[in-house]
């Protein structure tokens, strides 16, 4: 049996090899980044800031940071921006600090940052902005909603904080207010992307204003490339039961890219609702012939091979559904209820 002090230096040696780890692996990390930093194209930069005169230290730091940064080296220029920051605190900098800070998932100190930055820079909406879209990112939505707010309260031509806060209202299920505030955005920029999040809006909830968007968006498509407008116009008929008028739209969106997923499956979906079960099955199949990793497709395919009878191939189409997405409940629950 070993003895209570042969216990203890045993312990404490493991305790001290693990501290010698955690310091080699730092000490090894130093390194590494510091050679990254002597060579091309960082080295002429490394070399400026090693001279004990050099002037414009943080313009060095900086561009320094921009050269880390467009190489995806993002932990070593957020260094180079902290020091930039500290020796020069702009604007830009700030900015470019506090997106990086971001990146990298350090939310609390970008919040800290653009907290700062929005007083000593209150004229200037990019902190705000970039702050609301931290918090959203972060799920902090009322956070995000008061920035926004506190945007509009300033400037109520500001159709991005409108538009960011329509969307905030979406996913808060308040439909009046994101249809109010996208409305907003809309009428004071009459962009694509603002119309056609209105218009699909709209389409989910049965209002025919999305029909009368989405024609005037196709109106001005010169190119015929765009296929949002003729899929939410689908999701509009197929929403009021208008089956036969939605697939044509869903056609319209295959005719123009047949790699179109979601417009197979919606068109699959309003012939399944028609009866047309093997139709609709030729149809789920061409998603997954599309992409294989589609687990709607399988699912739904699984749905027409039920209805049909086939119940040993709708579990095989369930399994696979489920196999792609372990939280397809809808799968897991039809294959406990066949067997």
């Amino acid at each position: 049996m070993n003895s209570p002090l042969r216990t203890l230096c045993l312990l404490f040696g493991i305790i001290g090899c693990g501290i010698a780890g955690c310091h080699n692996n730092k000490a090894g990390q130093d390194d590494q980044q510091a050679a990254i930093l002597s060579h091309p194209p960082y080295a002429p930069l490394t070399d400026s800031l090693s001279m004990d005169k050099v002037k414009d230290k943080a313009a060095i730091y900086f561009r320094r940071a921009e050269l880390l940064s467009r190489n995806n080296l993002h932990e070593l220029a957020v260094k180079d921006y902290q020091r930039s920051w500290e020796i020069v605190p702009d604007e830009y900098t700030a900015t470019r600090y506090a997106s990086t800070l971001a990146i990298l998932g350090q939310t609390s100190q970008a919040v800290h940052l653009l907290t700062d930055c929005e007083q000593r820079f209150p004229s200037n909406p990019s902190f705000p902005a970039l702050l609301g879209d931290i918090y959203q990112q972060t799920g902090r939505t009322s956070e995000a909603l008061g920035v926004y707010d506190g945007l509009l309260k300033k400037d109520t031509s500001d159709f991005e904080a409108w538009y960011e806060k329509g969307l905030l209202l979406e996913k808060q299920k308040d439909t009046a207010g994101a249809i109010r505030a996208l409305g907003k955005a809309y009428e004071l920029q009459p962009v694509n992307t603002y119309a056609l999040e209105l218009a699909h809006l709209y389409a989910e909830h049965r209002n025919a204003s999305a029909l009368t968007i989405c024609d005037k968006v196709l109106s001005k498509d010169s190119t015929h490339e765009l296929l949002d407008p003729f899929f939410i116009k689908g999701i509009y008929y197929s929403n009021m039961t208008q089956y036969k008028k939605a697939i044509v739209q869903f056609d319209s969106c295959i005719r123009r890219d047949w790699k179109f997923t979601d417009a197979y499956l919606e068109k699959g979906i309003a012939l399944y609702k028609q009866k047309a079960y093997d139709t609709a099955l030729n149809t789920f199949r061409m998603t997954i012939q599309v992409s294989n990793t589609y687990a709607d497709g399988y699912y739904w395919a699984g749905r027409c091979y039920e209805v049909k009878g086939q119940k040993d191939e709708a579990i095989r189409y369930y399994r696979q559904a489920l196999a792609l997405d372990k939280d397809f409940t809808e799968a897991a629950d039809r294959i406990k209820q066949l067997q």
